[in-house]
């Protein structure tokens, strides 16, 4: 938690108490484990928010005798010990039961820096090694039962537990108890319920490398490539990245390093959609597209649709046209009302540059903008043939539908609380439309942003 300022205690805190951001999501944000994160709360919910002020003062030995005995005789749960005594770590009482241990089940107070030469070198080795501490049968049963607990729990899982996650969980019984692998392993192999595990196997494992110390410089770049696009990009789109920029690497392998790596992509949420369909207003359109949405050449398809919008009980819209090549996000209007002039704007928009437009097909759904005489004129003036989506149909105009999809859970949903108003709204979507084009690449047009398609395609009909 020393990773931590006042104030982002107080922040974590507030978006916890009055927002209701869970401890995965804190701690995601924060990069500070989940464990702790539940625990300042827990602390800041008991005590107040004062507790954060209050000063890292040396503990007598009889807060931290009544602390231990609490713990290892009465068999309290350490946490809801440091809770209650407001002890600002977690791990501080599980340090002094370790240190009690060292020191012959003793508390002392430890004074702080380096001892001297003289204080490590014992005086006499044959009676340093013969002045072994007994350990208590209170104690060695205490060893015992907190052994049975951890290894049990890896047999909760429906499969059998690989030998080096139970040499990972004896490793750290080592550290924690401060006992033999002889006593541990005994301990497990006398229990038939526990997995079994001999020596020779466990210092086997221990040998084997780490098979991902020769992957740290693939894994900087992935966390890096996971940073840069605002945990937009899942391990397929990285993997792309990694192979535009000469990487040779399986898809697979990047997404078990980002899993190892905690690096999760923004979760799917669907919200619902808005509606501009009023009845039958003006002439409706047929068809033309059928669901197939893709074009060969650019300003042959374009597709058009209006979303919405709520935040803070108020509503923004946009009216976006993209390009069926090149996926390309051609023009767009903002506007806080659902208005005709929101749409004709768009369009004139569009056709500023891009004036080439004779033979286009323009496909919407059938809300009532696009069925307005002003709208349907001015496609006609432009040599623009109009197509429609059947009533009812939203898979019809498939391709918009999916980029508002894409928009709303990269840079929207769950982020709602970060825009103080709609104005900052409108400059968070101006910025990502900039972002979908320029540099965000898609495998459905060959791994290129939209604008590097719609040049290479260009290029290719030079």
């Amino acid at each position: 938690m020393s990773k931590l300022t006042k104030q982002d205690k107080i922040d974590i805190y507030n978006y916890w108490k009055k927002y209701g951001k869970t401890s995965t999501w804190l701690s995601k944000k924060y990069r500070i484990n989940s464990g702790n994160i539940r625990y300042m709360l827990n602390l800041i919910d008991r005590h107040g928010i004062n507790i954060l002020d209050r000063s890292s003062s040396a503990y007598t030995i009889e807060f931290k005798e009544e602390a231990i005995r609490r713990v290892l005789i009465n068999n309290e749960i350490a946490q809801h010990v440091s809770l209650d005594l407001a002890l600002p770590s977690q791990g501080l009482i599980h340090n002094w039961i370790r240190k009690y241990k060292e020191d012959g089940y003793n508390v002392i107070n430890h004074k702080k820096g380096k001892p001297s030469h003289e204080k490590q070198r014992p005086t006499n080795q044959r009676t340093s090694k013969t002045t072994k501490r007994p350990k208590t049968r209170e104690l060695k049963a205490y060893c015992r039962k907190r052994i049975c607990k951890k290894i049990k729990r890896l047999s909760f899982s429906k499969k059998k537990p690989k030998a080096k996650e139970i040499a990972q969980v004896v490793t750290e019984l080592r550290h924690e108890l401060h006992v033999t692998v002889t006593f541990i392993l005994n301990t497990i192999n006398s229990n038939p319920d526990l997995p079994h595990l001999s020596k020779s196997n466990y210092y086997y494992v221990l040998k084997q490398d780490d098979k991902d110390l020769k992957n740290q410089d693939i894994m900087k770049r992935i966390k890096e490539i996971f940073e840069e696009h605002k945990h937009r990009y899942g391990y397929r789109r990285i993997t792309a990245q990694l192979h535009i920029e000469g990487v040779k690497i399986n898809h697979k392998k990047v997404k078990r390093l980002m899993k190892k790596m905690h690096l999760f992509g923004i979760a799917i949420r669907r919200r619902r959609k808005y509606s501009s369909y009023q009845g039958t207003v003006g002439k409706i359109k047929p068809n033309l597209i059928c669901r197939n949405f893709l074009a060969i050449l650019p300003d042959r398809k374009w597709y058009s649709d209006i979303t919405e919008f709520h935040l803070n009980g108020e509503k923004l819209y946009l009216s976006p046209i993209m390009d069926g090549c090149t996926h390309e996000i051609i023009s767009y209007t903002l506007s806080r009302h659902p208005v005709l002039e929101q749409v004709m704007n768009m369009l004139e928009l569009a056709y500023k540059d891009h004036p080439a437009l004779n033979g286009l097909i323009f496909h919407t759904d059938q809300g009532w903008q696009y069925q307005h005489p002003a709208f349907q004129n001015w496609l006609k003036n432009h040599g623009i043939e109009q197509s429609m989506s059947r009533k009812g149909n939203s898979l019809d105009d498939g391709l918009m539908e999916g980029f508002f999809g894409i928009l709303k859970r990269e840079m929207f949903y769950g982020f709602e609380k970060t825009f103080k108003n709609l104005d900052e709204l409108e400059e968070a979507i101006k910025e990502y439309i900039y972002y979908y084009n320029n540099k965000r690449i898609k495998s459905s047009i060959k791994n290129h942003t939209p604008i590097q398609y719609r040049n290479m395609v260009l290029n290719q009909m030079a």
